[in-house]
């Protein structure tokens, strides 16, 4: 490999990475998907149509893949709780970015 195609494969990612969108935007765009699929879930778990979610945390986590040939996409993951009737539950939520969608991971804990 010369220096030169070298340097160049180690400018493309600096700048594709000086053009990311923070964080914070990012999760700011997933949340609201995120809290209808954990209310649509809490709800039918607790059987409770006035049920309502509150935000416990969220992080936006790296690519679980990274390679020189395959990058993965990075993803929100926001952890909801979900209350009413005298009930309570706590979903996770994972949205990949640039993805089609949010899903429920798993139900933490919630088992009966």
């Amino acid at each position: 490999m010369t220096i030169r195609s070298l340097t160049l494969a180690l400018s493309i990612p600096a700048a594709l990475a000086a053009c990311a969108t923070p964080p914070a935007q990012v999760l700011d765009s997933m949340e609201p998907h995120a809290f209808e699929i954990a209310v649509q879930r809490g709800r039918f778990d607790l059987q409770c149509p006035a049920a309502q979610p509150s935000l416990l945390s969220r992080e936006l986590a790296p690519p679980l893949i990274e390679g020189p040939r395959f990058v993965g996409v990075s993803r929100g993951i926001f952890t909801i709780g979900v209350a009413g009737c005298g009930q309570q539950r706590s979903y996770q939520i994972i949205c990949p970015q640039g993805g089609y969608g949010c899903f429920s991971a798993d139900t933490l804990g919630n088992l009966r």
